[in-house]
């Protein structure tokens, strides 16, 4: 072995010195800092036998190097620790090493070149070992997320689960969770909104088609671009009815965005519910009109924004950037083709009128 192999041996060998690349790491991710020191020394060590495998071999380290390097990124993703944060701690490690390393070579007399060309090769086998390290790390993740997503749809579908299977899901068999569910298909969206929603604690996954989840505290992230609808928090065995309700709250609403609570939702998800009777209201109430004539279906819309907006002519009109006397021709012309105009004097005429309008323009 040439010198800068002594130096990196007893570079490994030195607790003092190893410390000092513990630190580096540890203050460079908080969240690998709040792992047990032991842990974070045998993180290191995978870091310098890299260094020691460059110097030792001009080949690629062996087997062992690597394993150990996957075995690491692997290890993480079962305590939780981010990839993203992993990997701020080997490069603060790896770089604290190679410092101190060089600090030695040169006391020790290493040429520089000999030095230049060790580092060289070093940065090689140290992309290799990232990439080890971030393919454990991963195939650990999706591993456990499969395994997770298995549980959640299977609570979500009410099926009966032992408690033992729960909790390696990281729920409590005896936990009170609030059902999610979004409108989002898209698995590189559904991954982005997972990610805010997991701050809230619990088990995100794909069910049916659609993000979900049971979570541990309501979610109320800002500025959602999508519907995310939060059922209020229930035991394990009765999340299957909840997923149901808000299931039916989600088509109620469509083109609905942020986040909004299954009890807000009430009216329209009851409502949706019955849609034979919702198709024979429509029929009855608006019959005359053609689904199909962007007039009627204008004069429908201003409907809808006259009955949620009170019946108040000058909001409905600010609300469709239109002057009043256009609302009020439209409401005209909609009394007009149907033989009535769409202005309840009762809850239970509202409901019917605003349920009509909106099942003829859904």
């Amino acid at each position: 072995m040439d010198a800068l192999g002594v130096v990196l041996k007893s570079l490994a060998a030195d607790p003092a010195l190893v410390d000092e690349v513990v630190a580096a790491a540890r203050e460079a991710s908080p969240e690998v800092a709040r792992l047990p020191e032991a842990e974070n020394r045998r993180h290191i060590a995978v870091v310098v036998a890299a260094a020691i495998a460059a110097v030792e071999d001009p080949a690629e380290p062996g087997d062992e190097v690597f394993a150990a390097a996957e075995a690491l990124g692997a290890d993480r993703a079962a305590q939780g620790i981010p990839l993203e944060a992993l990997l701020r701690g080997v490069h603060a490690g790896r770089t604290r090493a190679v410092d101190i390393a060089v600090a030695q070579a040169n006391a020790a007399g290493v040429p520089p070149e000999a030095m230049l060309d060790a580092l060289v090769r070093f940065s090689r086998y140290a992309g290799a070992l990232e990439r080890h390290v971030i393919s454990g790390h991963h195939r650990a993740e999706l591993t456990a997320r499969d395994a997770h997503t298995h549980v959640l749809r299977r609570l979500l579908h009410g099926a009966d689960l032992a408690d033992e299977e729960i909790a390696r899901a990281g729920l409590r068999p005896d936990g009170r969770y609030h059902c999610v569910l979004t409108d989002v298909a898209d698995p590189v969206r559904a991954r982005t909104l997972e990610r805010r929603l997991a701050a809230y604690g619990g088990v995100f996954g794909l069910v049916e088609g659609r993000l979900a989840g049971l979570s541990v505290r309501a979610p109320v992230p800002a500025d959602v671009p999508d519907l995310v609808v939060v059922a209020p928090a229930a035991a394990l065995d009765e999340v299957r009815s909840r997923y149901d309700l808000c299931l039916t709250a989600v088509r109620a609403v469509p083109g609905t965005r942020g986040v909004r609570q299954l009890t807000d939702l009430a009216g329209e998800t009851a409502l949706a519910a019955q849609p034979l009777l919702a198709e024979l209201l429509a029929a009855e109430y608006l019959g005359a009109l053609d689904r199909s004539d962007p007039f009627h279906r204008q004069l429908v819309g201003t409907g809808i924004a006259y009955l949620d907006h009170g019946q108040r002519l000058d909001q409905t009109a600010e609300a469709l950037h239109v002057h009043p006397n256009t609302v009020r021709y439209r409401l005209g012309k909609l009394a007009e083709l149907t033989g009535a105009r769409p202005t309840p004097t009762t809850v239970p005429e509202t409901l019917r009128w605003w349920w009509a309008l909106h099942t003829w323009l859904g």
